[in-house]
């Protein structure tokens, strides 16, 4: 990386890099037009659903932070096109010790309100992230932190509780966004609306349901946009937000539906970005909740999927069968987990032992995604097969993340988009019992062993070893099925002919630090 860095740092990044090293040799792009680059203009990002928040400390979903990551916030270390940390705000770094790291900060860099980015801006931001009081959902991801300590203007230490091999991996994603000190001080309850950050980008304007506007960053630090702007307008109807690229309405849509792909490479006006991801596609069962308090049902269901005719159906091969819900590109993925046959005499079988009589009714909760209500239509013609009733419960998408937070829901489809390229980040969220609800864990699933195992494997500095806690910890989920894997993720994006750098980063960010239009 840079300067200053000791062997246990160098063991995590050679861990991460090699596990993602073809990130970027997968990306594809169909039909890339050759038009001549040109400097300006406002960037038009068509997207299905709203932000739900956009304070990093309370943002739990991708395409939330997919606004501000990087573009109004800034991290202190940023991932590069193969997800190696590189230098942001901070400039260089060194672990002094198995607990302690310590970060040179960037100087006369400013946030879009004025205010100076120091040490104590740090201080601030993960002091409040940490606060109990502030109730952030992201605490649990952070909490290895035992504090962070001030040296100077532009040092600082983070102190830790127990090692921690990945923590690069973790101050490289949202959470590790930087906000402005005077604004969480003067009005810190405001922040989900209104975001002060010291990115290329500052926030203008926000009209709920309709559209995000950001403007070019005049005072930027560094290297300053190609683009005057970028607005993200909701346009929930998919075959819309393809035609508003093919008519050059619309620059980008990094939502494309695969029934889509076909028409995408066969226009003259537009071209398809491919490249795998780090996310999960599951079924989620809420644990707490009857029938799916026994794992003999879960089992079942488990059982009675067919996951093929899905990724084929439904996806039209648009990423690849999962074993696990964490993707092959992940630190800790286990090839060798198996996943769940499909056996349909099994699942009568589980069902009968469970005491579950023919025509039982279930309700599967979804986000309003096309590929996701085709899914459970599917998912429901599967279980019929085994007596089982679904009623399918479609909710907007900031409707359903609160649902699932809540755990107001019975069965739900999901998906789980790493943002580090680390299993802590699966492992940590999806399963860890401290981690119930809005977190990640949307089954409230809960077992000592595993919350053990993947305390352990956060603290190893081992690469080896780590991967052997999350095996461990992989077959003991395996066998309480608290989550059914569907599909690796492969990102699409689909781009206007007038377009020129586009990118996705593999935790499938719209990165736009070479993007112009015409």
């Amino acid at each position: 990386m840079r300067k200053g860095i000791t062997g246990l740092l160098l063991a995590s990044l050679i861990g991460i890099s090699t596990v993602l090293s073809g990130c970027t040799s997968d990306q594809t792009a169909s039909k890339k037009p050759e038009r001549e680059a040109k400097e300006g203009g406002t960037l038009v990002v068509a997207r299905l659903s709203d932000a739900t928040t956009l304070d990093p400390h309370f943002i739990t979903d991708i395409p939330s932070a997919n606004v501000v990551y990087e573009k109004v916030y800034e991290t202190l270390v940023a991932p590069d096109k193969e997800m190696k940390p590189q230098p942001l705000l901070a400039k260089e770094w060194k672990q002094l010790d198995d607990l302690t790291w310590e970060f040179k900060l960037r100087e006369g860099v400013k946030f879009h309100d004025g205010a100076p980015f120091n040490a104590e801006a740090v201080k601030t931001n993960f002091d409040r992230l940490l606060d109990p009081k502030t109730s952030s959902p992201q605490a649990g991801k952070l909490e290895m932190i035992k504090e962070i300590k001030v040296v100077d203007d532009t040092t600082v230490q983070f102190k830790l509780k127990y090692p921690y091999a990945p923590l690069l991996s973790i101050l490289v994603s949202n959470e590790g966004s930087i906000l402005s000190p005077k604004a969480i001080k003067e009005h810190s309850d405001k922040l989900g609306q209104n975001p002060v950050g010291t990115g290329p980008f500052v926030f203008k304007s926000w009209k709920s349901g309709e559209e995000i506007a950001l403007e070019k960053n005049e005072d930027y630090w560094g290297k300053k946009p190609k683009i005057d702007g970028v607005v993200f307008k909701v346009v929930p109807e998919d075959a819309t937000r393809i035609a508003m690229i093919e008519t050059g309405e619309a620059h980008v849509t990094d939502q494309v539906p695969v029934t889509e792909i076909e028409r995408i490479e066969a226009s003259d006006t537009m071209g398809l970005y491919r490249t795998e991801g780090l996310a999960v596609e599951y079924l989620s069962f809420n644990v707490k909740k009857k029938p799916f308090d026994d794992v003999r049902v879960r089992k079942a269901v488990a059982h009675a999927i067919e996951v093929d005719s899905i990724i084929k159906g439904v996806y039209n091969d648009v990423g690849t069968k999962a074993n696990s819900t964490m993707s092959p590109k992940v630190f800790g993925y286990d090839p060798n987990l198996k996943g769940y046959d499909y056996d349909i005499n099994e699942s009568k079988k589980l069902l009968k032992e469970a005491g579950v009589k023919d025509g039982m009714e279930i309700t599967l909760t979804t986000s309003d995604r096309k590929e996701r209500i085709n899914m459970a239509e599917v998912i429901q013609s599967q279980l019929k097969g085994i007596g089982i009733k679904v009623k399918i419960q479609v909710l907007e998408y900031g409707a359903y993340i609160d649902a699932t937070d809540k755990g107001e829901h019975q069965v739900s489809i999901g998906g789980w988009g790493n943002a580090t390229g680390d299993g802590d980040y699966n492992q940590f969220n999806l399963f860890n019992s401290k981690s119930h609800g809005a977190a990640g864990n949307s089954s409230f699933y809960g077992n000592p062993e595993v919350d053990k195992l993947i305390e352990a494997a956060r603290q190893e500095s081992d690469g080896d070893k780590r991967k052997e806690l999350y095996s461990k910890a992989q077959e003991i989920e395996r066998e309480e099925v608290p989550y059914v894997p569907i599909r690796n993720y492969e990102h699409l994006a689909a781009y206007g002919e007038t377009v020129k750098g586009l990118w996705l980063n593999p935790a499938n960010y719209l990165m736009l630090d070479d993007i112009t239009v015409q």
